[in-house]
């Protein structure tokens, strides 16, 4: 039942015995049954999260379903970064669109570490300390831009001896196979994407430390040095209109999310879909609308199974991915 199904209720409100009961959860239960029990427990965003991860069993289940994942980089500075590594390493989706800083956190991680800070930091201090500021994660700069800069330039005049045009998804899997023997590499997602053969697109290139590496390489001497997304895009119709189905796991909203819908509509809409968001609706962003309004615009089939789930990604995403991994 997807989030707008409510004839099933006025048919039968008066008819109280095809109607689900609200039953309390038991914690004495085995784990893999908990996000079956927040389903029949009626609490509120605890039943959305429930319908979720029977959705994406049903997806992962669906041998006929091309799965995209789609995230902002934020998630990839916290823990939550080892569960997107999971789901690419057990090849659970088949196709991730992300944003540039993804590729920042990921490959800086690698080199470096990242700290537990505080949200009430004083923000002028830590500036003056060289310490950046994500949420409550300190990274200092020496873990983020230096250590990008040191790393990143050798590794690109390589490829660049290579070839001089290059496709998001290309240059990203060039990454993954440069990174192979790096301590630590098997935390990334880069160097499983590439394992894997599962291609990561980067829609905006160019916003972040990555963009700007690419950018200090193409004006220092190698100006005939290209990215070239319209070879991504010509990629992703290749796998849309391939697809018999597809199904995506849209985390948090902009750019990512929106490049997901936005090909999928061209073969009608997705059949599967699970967006877990912190925005509000009635701002009449991305981030914040509902699955459903994506069903106005064919970006969602109408018979599809989706659900939109308020909440953090950090918190929800380990619960849900151990429930699925759990199932099948």
């Amino acid at each position: 039942m997807n989030e707008t199904d409510v004839s099933y209720f006025f048919t039968n409100v008066n008819e109280s015995e095809k109607m689900e009961p609200i039953k309390d959860i038991d914690l004495n239960r085995n784990w893999n049954e908990l996000a079956g029990q927040m389903k029949d427990s009626g609490g509120f965003v605890a039943k959305k999260v429930g319908v979720g991860v029977d959705i994406l069993e049903k997806m992962v289940s669906d041998k006929d379903c091309v799965k995209f994942l789609s995230f902002p980089a934020c998630i990839v500075a916290t823990g939550t970064r080892g569960i997107v590594k999971d789901l690419v390493k057990n090849k659970l989706v088949d196709v991730i669109i992300t944003t540039c800083g993804t590729l920042d956190h990921d490959l800086a991680r690698i080199w470096s570490d990242y700290y537990h800070g505080y949200f009430e930091a004083d923000d002028r201090e830590l500036h003056r300390k060289q310490i950046n500021r994500e949420g409550n994660i300190f990274i200092p700069n020496k873990s983020y831009g230096v250590i990008l800069e040191e790393k990143m330039q050798p590794i690109l005049k390589k490829i660049y001896e290579e070839g001089k045009d290059w496709s998001t998804m290309e240059l990203v899997w060039k990454f993954g196979e440069a990174i192979k023997d790096e301590k630590g590499v098997e935390d990334s997602i880069i160097y499983w994407a590439w394992k894997n053969h599962i291609p990561i697109f980067i829609p905006g290139p160019t916003d972040g430390a990555f963009g700007s590496q690419i950018w200090m390489f193409w004006q220092d001497g190698h100006k005939d040095f290209n990215i070239n997304v319209l070879k991504d895009e010509q990629e992703l119709s290749r796998i849309v209109f391939d697809a018999k189905k597809t199904g995506a796991l849209m985390l948090g909203g902009g750019i990512s999310k929106h490049h997901t819908i936005w090909w999928n509509q061209f073969r009608d809409g997705l059949n599967y879909a699970v967006y877990i968001t912190t925005a509000p609706e009635w701002d009449g962003s991305l981030s914040g609308a509902r699955v459903r309004e994506a069903v106005s615009w064919g970006k969602v089939r109408e018979d599809a199974k989706f659900v939109t789930i308020e909440g953090d990604a950090t918190v929800l995403l380990p619960f849900m991915i151990k429930s699925l991994m759990e199932r099948i």
